[in-house]
């Protein structure tokens, strides 16, 4: 199959490999040409991972023109950027694609998950399937060939399997799940708790609170999700718990590296000062905060890291008030 990955970062980088290892006829358009430039001549993406040889049937550009007549685009892009590039492929593409989304997060005006922002922009006869490819995944594991499994999701578990027959091999293996509601906030979800579980670590705290943070954050996600009309199944498997102990666990994920950073520091401003990455995290907090206030959800952790990062809260605050709120039966 014809594929353009649109993004030449980590994460798109990574999975056009996969593609590449599968087979396919694979083409990662990038902006950044330094980027193109690297995989194109020299089958690496040095600025992302050192030392790694791409597969050599991978190819790179810079030209929207080069992948107007590709059957699949792969949105490697972060959540904010969506809106944008679903409108770009609508002005060129002539002809019915699937697209897969892999970004975690919510539109920052609408609060739209990605999923229905791709179908609104895309118009109804030029577009095959929307799926996303989400779970727990960390593109320098993944481009090492290291064992991974996520899943395709899609309200047409049809649709799910084409992209799952896409990328399965004997390294990433591919499951489906057609709740893509709860799929879809689980991942968002999990980023903020990350960054709180790295405000922790930063902190000095050990493994008991990254423990209570994953298990009282999952405990969020299901709670948020549920109520948007989520199964409860799908935060206990990959886009749920899985995503959630490896985003808030591993110093991989920027969620736990901004997280540790703020914690280290105690205050968000040197983070803002000095950050040049895109925190899926960060905005996610802002768009949860907000909805589950208007819907009356308790989300403690989630308020804690909204107040931290867009408050200028003290995280030792945060986390006293945490640790001190009313006492209570564990599943209420």
């Amino acid at each position: 199959m014809r594929i353009a990955v649109i993004g030449s970062g980590s994460w798109g980088t990574a999975l056009a490999n996969v593609l590449a290892i599968n087979e396919h006829d694979v083409i990662i358009w990038g902006k950044n040409i330094d980027e193109v430039k690297d995989i194109q001549d020299n089958y690496q993406n040095s600025k992302f991972f050192k030392d790694v040889t791409l597969n050599k049937n991978l190819k790179a550009t810079s030209n929207f023109d080069d992948i107007v007549d590709y059957d699949v685009f792969l949105l490697a892009v972060p959540s904010i950027a969506i809106e944008e590039v679903s409108k770009k492929l609508n002005d060129i593409v002539k002809k019915k694609i699937y697209v897969i989304n892999v970004a975690k997060g919510f539109h920052p005006v609408t609060h739209e998950y990605l999923m229905d922002v791709i179908e609104n922009n895309i118009d109804k006869d030029k577009l095959e399937a929307v799926v996303s490819l989400i779970g727990p995944s960390h593109a320098e594991e993944v481009v090492l060939g290291l064992l991974t499994a996520v899943n395709a999701v899609s309200k047409n578990l049809k649709d799910a399997e084409v992209v799952q027959n896409l990328f399965s091999n004997d390294f990433f293996r591919v499951y489906t799940n057609d709740d893509v509601v709860g799929a879809q906030i689980g991942v968002a979800i999990k980023n903020i708790i990350a960054l709180a579980s790295g405000v922790a670590k930063g902190m000095g705290q050990g493994d008991n609170a990254r423990a209570a943070l994953i298990t009282r954050g999952l405990s969020e996600m299901a709670r948020y999700g549920v109520y948007f009309g989520g199964r409860m199944e799908t935060f206990l498997g990959l886009c749920g718990v899985g995503d959630l102990v490896v985003t808030a666990s591993s110093e991989h994920s920027r969620n736990f590296q901004a997280g540790y950073a703020v914690g280290k520091a105690n205050g968000v401003a040197e983070f803002n000062k000095n950050n040049t990455l895109t925190v899926e995290g960060v905005m996610a907090a802002k768009v949860v905060h907000e909805v589950a206030k208007e819907h009356n959800i308790s989300m403690p952790i989630t308020d804690q890291v909204y107040q931290v990062f867009y408050e200028g809260k003290d995280p030792k605050t945060a986390i006293l008030e945490l640790m001190t709120r009313d006492l209570k039966h564990e599943m209420k």
